[in-house]
């Protein structure tokens, strides 16, 4: 009978879980579609594009609030079995509440396994496909960065002119030795500036003691020279790239690129974390959930339920923001950005879990 109640039990949580992830996946497919159409609105591109452009963006943004689904599906499963009043057969059947959130606390983690090792890396498939197409309409498309064991490689155009900026290292917010080369349209040789060193905080650079090479000649200038490009910090950090758009190993790999390059590799670590620890956080969630609802008065209403966990996630999803910020901005460790919420959680957790089954 235990068997029987096993299956029962995870056939409903798994129900729930993909109702509510086809119910957000199909909100974040309308959203997007509106922001798609917005975008290619001066385009020529075919009338189906932002819908595609929607689907292949949607699974990424139904990744990025999981834990969220994950939460509020243990309630509902809660809800409906108080509803049926069929959580009185884990009391006819010998059981307790324990029981029944270690079943879910298994079906949650091993669905956080799926997640990591089928469902993010066909999202990150999509959303790399997203990011090339959009890239192709992109008005920022004829801007291109590049890193390779030369250096950081930047094409930019500025007033009908073409920049090829190549720098050796960066040491934020500044580019070290940097080389640059001004084309006009045709591609012919106007001039090269080379500096020692390049504040890149803004898209106006400071250009500090530049060498000017023209007409077969060169000077030093002795003031700064101030270029305006379409790159600042941010953008160079970024990499036009969304990490979302790599799978696990490609992460591994741009990090020992970034490595060898002297580059930071930060938002790769804290992006990285976050996965891997999915089934963990899913896990956390889902018993956090369970002991909320098996504590709460049965003569409250639905809607209260519903609304104390969209508040609670609202809640845990800025905690975990301000930490994440924390470990980027070194303020603690990125590990412990990743971890400490988690941690915290799950001292809840267990306080939670030690008066359970006197419920």
């Amino acid at each position: 009978m235990v068997n029987t109640l096993d299956r029962y039990f995870i056939i409903l949580f798994f129900k729930k879980l993909l109702m509510l992830s086809a119910i957000f996946f199909s909100l974040s497919f309308i959203l997007t579609i509106f922001e798609e159409i917005t975008f290619l609105s001066e385009s020529t591109s075919a009338f189906y594009l932002p819908f595609m452009l929607a689907i292949f963006d949607a699974p990424t943004t139904l990744l990025e609030i999981l834990p969220f689904v994950i939460l509020i599906t243990a309630q509902l499963f809660f809800i409906d079995l108080i509803k049926k009043k069929e959580n009185e057969l884990i009391k006819i059947n010998n059981l307790n509440n324990f029981y029944l959130i270690k079943l879910l606390a298994i079906c949650s983690f091993l669905f956080g396994i799926i997640i990591i090792t089928i469902y993010y890396p066909i999202s990150s498939k999509l959303k790399f496909i997203y990011s090339d197409i959009k890239n192709i309409y992109s008005e920022d498309g004829k801007y291109l960065k590049h890193v390779n064991d030369n250096g950081i490689w930047i094409k930019d155009e500025i007033k009908n002119e073409i920049y090829i900026i190549n720098g050796n290292e960066k040491k934020d917010p500044y580019l070290e030795d940097v080389f640059i080369s001004k084309f006009d349209n045709n591609f012919n040789l106007i001039e090269n500036i080379f500096a020692k060193k390049v504040d890149i905080t803004s898209d106006k650079w400071i250009i500090e003691n530049p060498i000017v090479f023209r007409d077969n000649s060169q000077f030093q200038l002795g003031e700064t020279l101030i270029l305006n490009t379409h790159f600042n910090i941010d953008k160079i950090n970024s990499a036009f790239r969304n990490l979302n758009s790599f799978n696990l190993l490609q992460l591994a790999d741009i990090k020992k690129e970034n490595m060898l390059l002297g580059y930071s590799s930060q938002d790769i670590d804290l992006h990285f974390l976050k996965i891997i620890s999915l089934p963990i956080y899913f896990t956390i969630l889902v018993i956090i959930s369970s002991i909320i609802m098996l504590n709460i008065k049965k003569n409250k209403p639905y809607i209260f339920h519903v609304l104390l966990g969209i508040s609670l996630s609202v809640i845990i999803y800025y905690i975990n923001n301000i930490f994440n910020v924390f470990g980027l901005t070194n303020k603690i460790p990125i590990y412990m950005s990743i971890f400490f919420p988690m941690i915290f959680l799950s001292i809840i957790s267990i306080v939670g879990l030690i008066r359970i089954n006197e419920k």
